[in-house]
């Protein structure tokens, strides 16, 4: 999140990135207890209805628990299982240098013929938002990735920067979506000449296919990707 983007974010907000932030990166581990609600006001200038908001969506995401008496205490968080994990690509594998380049601006269409998951009438009647994104890490290109998001409540979605941004963080951030679980499904493919031209791989060679639909915590709304991976130096790894 760049420093324009994290002013204009209400008070609360701000509170509960930092927070989430710390607890993710192990600053609190599981058994630890927050500042309590009065240093937390004193610590970043802020009200207790501010500081309030922010503790009430980390309890509601399973980041804390509050106990009478004590206060917020840190819980600790599910494993990840690499690329496989609602954590996103980038909270999977970002430790190893990951790159993302745009390869198209997002743009508004209707969706494809043959996509291969089933739509609600909504979302069929309001097209789609389709992103293209190359994944390199440590400067070898290991993930193609595309995105399709229903074109339903995410205003100026198509006019934000995707390069080296996470696309859950920016849903999270941006417009209150966060990834709460979905289903997936792997299949063994040969590269076509456009998969293999953003893989680096020869056309034929093998890739595997992963198609994914995320569900959030917006009552009914889901999106959907689908990742290529050249798993000929790299592998799918994690643990659960």
């Amino acid at each position: 999140m760049n420093e324009l983007a994290e002013d204009r974010l209400p008070q609360h907000k701000k509170l509960y990135e930092l927070l989430r932030k710390h607890i993710r990166e192990g600053l609190y581990v599981d058994g630890d207890l927050l500042p309590s609600e009065n240093e937390l006001c004193s610590l970043h200038s802020v009200t207790r209805p501010t500081v309030r908001q922010a503790l009430a969506r980390l309890v509601n995401e399973g980041y804390i628990r509050k106990q009478q008496g004590k206060g917020s205490i840190v819980q600790q968080l599910p494993k990840g299982i690499g690329i496989l994990s609602i954590q996103g690509t980038t909270s999977s594998i970002g430790s190893r240098h990951l790159k993302t380049q745009l390869i198209s601006k997002p743009r508004i269409t209707p969706w494809p013929e043959d996509f291969p998951y089933e739509l609600t009438e909504i979302e069929s009647e309001s097209g789609c938002i389709m992103l293209e994104r190359q994944r390199m890490v440590d400067g070898a290109k290991v993930l193609y990735d595309i995105s399709y998001l229903p074109n339903i409540h995410l205003p100026r979605f198509a006019n934000k920067s995707f390069d080296d941004k996470s696309l859950f963080d920016m849903l999270r951030i941006h417009y209150e979506l966060e990834v709460t679980g979905g289903d997936q499904r792997i299949r063994a493919i040969t590269a076509s000449d456009k998969i293999s031209q953003y893989l680096d791989l020869k056309p034929g060679d093998p890739v595997l296919m992963l198609e994914r639909v995320m569900e959030t915590n917006r009552e009914g709304y889901r999106f959907f990707s689908i990742i290529y991976c050249n798993t000929e130096s790299y592998y799918l790894e994690g643990s659960f």
